[in-house]
């Protein structure tokens, strides 16, 4: 695998429940070390449109036809905006990783949920698979893949894990994204 793979990583921005809508972030890296370019959408809080939202962010982006993988901050933005990782893979053509810190508590994710009325929502978490642990420079992270198989989402997931845990493209869209809402980002990400 090259070490200059084009890569999109995708985060949403601080907000409030308060808020209408959520600023969501992607980064081109070149591996895990330069940046080529930056997108952004935006996607309502708790909504049905982050899916639709970043197919449409991704192929308008004139980076796209370079693209190897593209790289989620968990599988919804916004709360629970929920991304469909098959359709966003099968709508651009580009394999789709999400990476999460800690294994989900699936249980609990599924009771909060359908309290709230958004069951079906639970349903998208399902088809994405178990996460599956990747260990990364001192510890490990979790990933689910559409498009690709899990082998090359971890060789990815590798080799853009330059600086932390979290893969780079992802680190600085959460940087980006805290910077532009609350004015300076906390370099936690």
């Amino acid at each position: 695998m090259k070490k200059e793979i084009r890569i999109l990583g995708i985060d949403d921005a601080p907000f409030s429940p308060a808020d209408e809508k959520v600023l969501v972030i992607g980064t081109f890296f070149r591996g895990g070390k330069w940046m080529d370019g930056v997108v952004s959408t935006r996607a309502m809080v708790d909504g049905d449109d982050a899916t639709p939202q970043i197919i449409e962010m991704v192929n308008k982006s004139k980076f796209a036809p370079q693209l190897q993988a593209i790289l989620l901050d968990g599988i919804a933005v916004g709360g629970f905006n929920v991304i469909n990782i098959e359709s966003v893979w099968k709508h651009t053509g580009i394999p789709t990783i999400v990476i999460v810190r800690r294994m989900p508590d699936f249980e609990n994710l599924e009771q909060t949920l359908k309290k709230l009325g958004m069951g079906k929502k639970y349903q998208l978490m399902e088809q994405a698979g178990k996460p599956q642990e990747v260990k990364v420079k001192d510890g490990k992270i979790f990933i689910q893949a559409a498009g690709i198989k899990l082998d090359e989402a971890e060789k990815i997931v590798k080799l853009c894990c330059t600086h932390s845990l979290i893969p780079e493209p992802i680190r600085i869209a959460h940087l980006i994204g805290a910077g532009i809402m609350k004015g300076e980002s906390s370099g936690r990400a």
